[in-house]
Parts: C-alpha cells; structure tokens; sequence
C-alpha cells in the first residue's frame, strides 16, 4: 500500500476524536459538521455533547466511545492494512464533497490515487444474466481504458462483473459494512484483490459492522456520490440499482441505462429508467461522449478540517425559540428557510435547536436540507 498522497492531514489527536464523535449514536455527517463549526474541534464537541442531549429533550444521554474504544479501531484498521481518511485530506475520494452531508471519515484500504480519476459507477441485478454480466464487464473494461475508474457496491452479479472487468485500471468498492465484513462474503478474495491491485476499498460503518437491509441505501448514496456519472446494467422494478440511480439524479450526476427485453423482469427497471430520461448505453462511447465534458471538473466544497469557523458568540436558543422551532416541525418534511420564516429565527438559532434535536434522536434529516420530527419522539 502506497503512502498517502501529500496534502491537509488530520493529526492523529484530531482522527482519534473525530472517530469517537462518528461513531458516537445519532451523530451523522450533517450534525457532526454543524458540532465542528459550531464548537472548533471535535474535542471541544465531544464534551458539550450531553448538554446538547438534554437541551434537544433526549429521554438518555447516549454511550460516547471512549478513547480506547476509538484507538481499538484504529488498531484493528492497521492490522487489516487500512486507514481512516478524513474529508479535506488528499485521499477523500473528491466527488463525495459535492453531495449534501458527506461522511467526514472512511475507513479505506488500497491505493488513494484511485480517486484522483474521473469516476463511473455501475451497478446492477445481483441474479443478472449471463449477457447482463457480459455487459457490465464490457462497459468496465473499456471506461478503464479510457482513464476512468469504476465504482459499485461489491454485490453480486452486476458489480462483481465490473470490478472485475476494471481490477487492472482501477475500481472502488464500497461495502454496507465493516471493512472487515464484506458482503457477500464469497467477494472477499474479490476486495483483497481490489486493494492490492491499485483500486480501494471503503466503508463509513465501523469495522466488524455486520450489513443489515437499512445499511444498503446509505452504502448506494456514496456509490453515487463517488461518481460522474451511474450506469444501470439489469435491474427489477423494485431494486436497489433505482435507489442508487434515484440517489445519482439527486446528486446532479448523470443517469445511463442499458436497455433489455421487455420479457426480463431483470430489466424492467432498467427500461423503466429509460423512459424516465436515463441516457441510453449500448457501448461505451455512449458513457465517454456524455461525460467528456464533465471529467476534468473537481469541484469541492469548504470542508472542516483544522480550522472551523468561530461561532462562540452565537447566543444559546431559548426555551421559547425551542418551542416555536418544535410547533412550526411535525412528521412532513420541510425546508429550514420556511422555519425561519415561519419563526422569525435567525438562521444561527434555528441551526442550535435543529441540532440539538438531531442529537436527542428527535429529527430526521431529508434530501434537500428538508427536516421533520420523527415519529413518537415530539
């Protein structure tokens, strides 16, 4: 495994506290970059963390990993020839900065000059057809001769077949669990073989993380996020290749599909997608005249790393503005600027209760920055 590339680096206090606020029970990438901008550090958040909870009207004060908790992983990231990369740093793969709330910290193993080239996903059935399979290895194949690097989800089927067909030009796995917990588990060959032939492996759960069905999605966001563009080889009506797809057309990336026959229901969703809008893709030129304008583009957005913006003197929320920002959410989604409206909040205060509800598991976050109560916890 080659060194890191140079650039911006976490010190090792700085990774050890990161870690423990990740992984500490409601603190996703949205509340853990409003907890670094609003305190400075993670440090500095980790202890303001219960006063958070109980303002937010927790019912307990969640368990934070202790230090040694955190410098366990660390070690057993080490053994297993792995690191965790924070975002900012040189390794973070670059596209993942330009989606909403991307995770401040991956555990990664293999090379991080993958990520430097322009990216596509492919994904797809994991009880695909033989010319299913075929294709995806097609697509990988000639994408990896033409400098991109291919990303997928390490499932059966549709992305087994285009990590195979990219292991020599570089290709990214994403896994739902642990990086010690691939799933299937028959892919584990398939993610050493990734790691040790210039591609990488990731994952935002902690190792020894055993996949469950709600981990997929979450794993499908960075799939992606990581790339230009998505390609749909196979998938049924109701798959996860049309969360990922869906996912994609969110993030601003580009939708392909690959067409199949009307009498498969592997590609019912595929050809569904196809009517929707998704581009059409025979071949892989299909995919390179698409992209060719996009793939010198890097754009990233300010990420927290070092220095965080100082907002010391922003005042507390009162009891009052608590209340107003509870009355004005309720189990629909709505957009944090009609709350302020609806308030008269100034944006700092409502961002406070928001998370302070965040962290007391009362709040759900949505695409677009929309946000709503969870159910049974007003």
């Amino acid at each position: 495994m080659s060194a890191p590339a140079a650039g911006p680096r976490l010190s090792d206090r700085q990774r050890l506290s990161w870690l423990r606020l990740i992984r500490t029970p409601n603190v996703g990438p949205a509340s853990f970059r409003e907890l670094i901008n609003r305190f400075g550090s993670a440090e500095a958040a980790l202890e303001m963390l219960p006063e958070l909870m109980i303002s937010g009207g927790a019912n307990r004060i969640v368990r934070i990993p202790s230090t040694a908790e955190a410098e366990a992983e660390l070690e057993v990231a080490r053994r297993a020839g792995a690191r965790f990369v924070g975002i900012g740093e040189a390794d973070y793969p670059s596209m993942l900065k330009t989606m909403d709330n991307p995770p401040p910290l991956l555990a990664m193993k293999g090379e991080g000059a993958v990520f430097r080239l322009p990216a596509v996903a492919i994904v797809g059935a994991r009880n695909a057809s033989l010319a299913g399979i075929k294709m995806a290895r097609m697509l990988a194949q000639d994408l990896g001769r033409d400098g991109y690097a291919i990303v997928s989800g390490l499932a059966r089927g549709i992305d087994t077949a285009a990590h195979q067909g990219s292991l020599s030009t570089g290709t990214v796995g994403v896994l739902a669990g642990g990086l010690d917990a691939p799933y299937p588990p028959e892919n584990a060959g398939l993610c050493e073989e990734i790691a040790e032939r210039g591609g990488a492996i990731v994952s935002e759960m902690p190792f020894g993380w055993q996949p469950r069905a709600q981990d997929f999605p979450r794993r499908n966001r960075l799939v992606a996020g990581m790339a230009l563009g998505l390609v749909v080889v196979e998938a049924a009506q109701r798959s996860g290749s049309l969360i990922s797809a869906r996912l994609a057309n969110e993030m601003g990336r580009l939708v392909f599909a690959v067409p199949g026959s009307p009498l498969d229901p592997r590609a019912a969703g595929s050809n569904a997608l196809l009517k929707d809008g998704a581009s059409l893709v025979t071949e892989a030129a299909d995919i390179l005249g698409a992209l060719a304008p996009l793939a010198g583009v890097r754009v990233s957005r300010p990420a927290p790393l070092a220095e965080a913006p100082d907002l010391s003197a922003m005042p507390p929320p009162g009891e009052n503005d608590r209340a107003d920002v509870l009355e004005a959410l309720g189990p629909t989604p709505v957009g944090v600027d009609e709350i302020i409206r609806h308030t008269g909040l100034s944006a700092a205060q409502i961002a406070m209760v928001l998370l302070e509800l965040d962290l007391a598991g009362r709040l759900e976050r949505h695409a677009g920055g929309n946000v709503s109560l969870v159910l049974g916890r007003s």
